[in-house]
C-alpha cells in the first residue's frame, strides 16, 4: 500500500537508535502511524516538531503491519513559538487531544482544517479565548457538542448578568464569554475557569466512559498559564 498526503505531526516516540514511530493527522487518510527511518538524525529531527505540517509518502507491504513514512517539511509552525512557553504548551496539548480523541485511519477533513486553524488562532491577541472555543469546536466535530446555550439559566446578581447550570444541589457558574461570545475578556482567571469547564466536560463525558486518563499535556498547559 502506497500513498502520498499532507498532514500534521501529532506525536512521536523513539523506535530504536535511529528511528521514530510517528503519528500524523493527514488530509485524506486521517490519523496514521508509521516509522520514520533516520528520524533521530540531525538532518530531519529539527523539523519533526509536534504540530509541524509535513508532506508524507507512506509505504506498507502488509495492511496489518505498520508502514513507514518518507517526509518533507511543508510548514514549520511550532518553532515559531519556542520562546513562548504558553503557546508551545498549547500546541502540544491540542495535538495530544487529536491523538487521543480520533480513530486510526478514519478521514475527517473538518479535523484536519481545525488543526490548521489553530495556528491562525495563535497569532491573535485574544488567542487563549479563541483556543477555548477551538476545543469546543473540536469536541463538536467529534460528536460531543456541549451546547452550553441550551444548558444554562440566566440571572442578575448585583446588577451583573450571570449564567449557571444546576448540578444536583450545586449552582455551577458558567463564564459569560462562553455564552456571549463577543465579550472581550482581559481577566486570566475567567479564561482559566472556561478552560476548566471544558476540561471537566472532556473528562466526565468522553475520557472516563472510555477508560482514558486525563491528558497530562493539558494539565501542563494550564500550569503555564497560572
Amino acid at each position: 500500500m502506497n500513498w502520498s498526503d499532507e498532514g500534521f505531526l501529532i506525536s512521536k516516540t523513539r523506535y530504536n537508535e535511529n528511528s521514530l514511530i510517528a503519528e500524523l493527522f493527514t488530509k485524506d487518510k486521517g490519523k496514521i502511524s508509521g516509522i520514520i527511518f533516520g528520524g533521530t538524525s540531525k538532518k530531519i529531527k529539527n523539523y519533526l516538531q509536534v504540530g509541524n505540517k509535513l508532506h508524507v509518502n507512506y509505504n506498507s507491504k502488509n495492511e496489518n503491519k505498520i508502514g513507514y513514512f518518507k517526509i518533507e517539511i511543508l510548514n514549520a509552525y511550532t518553532p515559531l513559538y519556542f520562546d513562548h512557553k504558553q503557546k508551545l504548551s498549547c500546541i502540544t496539548s491540542a495535538m495530544n487531544l487529536i491523538k487521543i480523541l480520533t480513530a486510526e485511519s478514519q478521514s475527517n477533513d473538518k479535523v484536519y482544517f481545525i488543526i490548521q486553524n489553530l495556528f491562525l488562532i495563535l497569532k491573535e491577541k485574544d488567542w487563549l479565548k479563541k483556543y477555548i472555543f477551538w476545543e469546543l469546536e473540536l469536541l463538536k466535530i467529534l460528536g460531543y457538542d456541549l451546547s452550553l446555550e441550551n444548558l444554562v439559566e440566566k440571572d442578575l446578581e448585583g446588577n451583573k448578568t450571570v449564567y449557571y447550570a444546576n448540578s444536583l444541589n450545586e449552582k455551577k457558574y458558567v463564564p459569560n464569554f462562553l455564552i456571549e461570545r463577543d465579550i472581550e475578556v482581559n481577566d486570566l482567571g475567567t479564561l482559566l475557569n472556561g478552560l476548566k469547564l471544558v476540561g471537566d466536560y472532556l473528562d466526565k463525558t468522553i475520557l472516563r466512559p472510555n477508560n482514558l486518563s486525563y491528558p497530562n499535556s493539558r494539565l501542563l498547559f494550564l500550569n503555564t498559564l497560572k
